[in-house]
């Protein structure tokens, strides 16, 4: 993505940060937003770029610019765009305080534009009336297909006086073995309310997080994002999702020379290599290194048949495998040494091996 500048009105020469970002925007921020808008006033007057804020706090793209879009929401800063739609520039508005914002958006709002900025028009956040910066309506953009409002306290009450929030919030602190906070709750708010997760879904997606050990509700907002951006609806398809993209997948992936996405089959396999057989990851590889060395074609049904035969072997590890190499690579007993030698150098077909000693068992 293309370079922007960063400028405001005044630039004293250090970094400050107002009371009235502390105290009115600074307790519904997340973590991501709040590093975004710090690191923004450090580089006032300088260029930086939504890869480069991605890169130093190890965020993607999508929560930079789900950042940028949540701040502009509230009028703490203007985006200036090009004829692309890529951000050119970022213009740091000063913060104000909820209760004066009538006050604000009264007053006409000028853009300063960038020399290399189009003259695209540009709606500021600060002509919304009170009640929709205090409580901003959920958008879809290119950047981010949901943003998190900024919920109220009636529109917490209103979410508890629902029938099914009670069983939601009990999930919840089951799970995370806390009693929710007015912030947790305003997550469970937004999973259902803007993802629109059912209490199903809800349920395993708690579940899902606790047991990678990550109680945090950033995070599970962040899983839930990701699941409702690849339009899951049901625990069903959270569960195949989620093992089709684990980390174990990756590996086998990689470990047999494929860049690609896993597919469903080729997910069941390692889930199969896994759990119904019930192997490490150091046998699977294992397995896939040789099947990378025997053929450039159906690596993962070749993979499968070398680990089948190890489960039908009775392979716990690796020590059984070499076990096994030396039955195959035995010198053969016999008075002719030149054959002997012509012997040890076949290429055998290490799958056709392990079928010949299984039948001899």
């Amino acid at each position: 993505m293309s370079k922007f500048s960063v400028y405001r009105e005044a630039d004293n020469g250090y970094t400050y940060v107002s009371n009235q970002f502390i105290d009115d925007y600074l307790a519904d921020a997340n973590a991501a937003q709040i590093k975004v808008y710090l690191y923004l006033m450090r580089m006032t007057g300088s260029t930086t770029s939504i890869s480069d804020m991605a890169d130093k706090f190890n965020y993607t793209e999508k929560d930079i610019c789900r950042a940028l879009k949540y701040w502009e929401k509230f009028g703490l800063l203007s985006l200036n765009y090009d004829l692309d739609g890529a951000v050119v520039g970022v213009k740091l508005n000063p913060p104000f305080k909820t209760a004066a914002i009538s006050e604000v958006s009264s007053k006409p709002f000028i853009p300063v534009a960038l020399p290399y900025v189009s003259g695209a028009d540009h709606v500021s956040a600060t002509h919304k009336t009170a009640r929709e910066v205090q409580n901003p309506v959920t958008e879809e953009h290119p950047m981010n297909g949901f943003v998190k409002p900024a919920y109220s306290l009636d529109d917490l009450k209103a979410f508890k006086d629902q029938e099914d929030t009670a069983q939601i919030i009990f999930i919840a602190e089951q799970y995370l073995g806390k009693t929710l906070s007015p912030s947790d709750i305003k997550s469970l708010l937004f999973i259902t309310d803007v993802l629109h997760f059912s209490t199903d879904l809800i349920d395993y997606l708690l579940a899902y997080c606790v047991n990678k050990d990550k109680k945090s509700f950033r995070y599970i907002e962040s899983v839930a994002i990701n699941w409702a951006q690849e339009g899951i609806t049901t625990p069903e398809e959270a569960k195949a999702t989620s093992g089709r993209y684990d980390k174990s997948v990756y590996s086998v992936m990689r470990a047999l020379g494929k860049s690609s996405s896993p597919t469903d089959k080729e997910a069941d396999y390692v889930r199969r290599w896994t759990n119904d057989f019930g192997f490490s990851s150091d046998i699977i590889l294992e397995a896939c290194e040789r099947s990378v060395m025997s053929t450039d074609k159906n690596r993962f049904a070749y993979a499968d048949s070398i680990l089948k035969s190890w489960s039908q072997a009775g392979v716990v590890n690796k020590t059984d495998i070499d076990e096994i190499d030396a039955k195959y690579h035995r010198p053969k007993k016999t008075a002719n040494t030149s054959f002997h030698q012509f012997d040890m150098k076949h290429d055998y077909d290490y799958d056709e091996m392990e079928k010949a000693l299984l039948s001899r068992e």
